[in-house]
């Protein structure tokens, strides 16, 4: 009997640790973001387009493309997406493949992005799941009722400007 419950310890202790690394692993990297700074694949940042002239020339298929702007938000869970300003409203960036992620103090910076764009609806459960990997209240939450046609960009690249 003590054998089973010093096993039952041990594999309790085991389980502990590995919900302790699962969890240090999806937090947002803690680190300042500066000038200069890459994350994900290393581009060519020359010409990239301004991000209010690009969100009205996207279509329903993947575009290439290049664009420069404002984070205004950062995912606060993981640091798997963020949001860019612009005159249309704020425009989502995700990392694609969630193959990086990016530190929380990149709101507020200019960052070049390298990657694909596409218009897609985005569902009122995805819309929600963002709320609350934003820190939204409940109440904000449950206000999402309806579906967005959006711009959403996916980085393959991240520089900071």
């Amino acid at each position: 009997m003590s054998l089973k419950i010093s096993i039952m310890k041990k594999n309790l202790f085991l389980f502990f640790i590995l919900v302790a690394f699962v969890n240090a692993q999806a937090q947002p990297p803690d680190i300042e973001a500066k000038s200069g700074m890459v994350f994900g694949k290393t581009f060519s940042a020359k010409e990239p387009l301004d991000i209010n002239k690009v969100v009205s020339t996207l279509s329903n298929e993947p575009t290439p493309i290049l664009i420069e702007g404002k984070v205004t938000e950062v995912c606060k869970a993981e640091g798997c997406w963020l949001k860019l300003d612009s005159e249309k409203g704020s425009v989502l960036v995700r990392m694609k493949g969630h193959a990086f992620l990016v530190p929380v103090s990149l709101t507020g910076k200019n960052i070049v992005v390298s990657g694909s764009g596409k218009i897609q609806e985005t569902s009122v459960e995805m819309l929600r799941h963002y709320a609350e990997d934003a820190g939204k209240s409940k109440e904000e939450i449950a206000a999402i009722k309806e579906p967005k046609q959006e711009a959403i960009f996916y980085a393959e690249g991240l520089l900071v400007k």
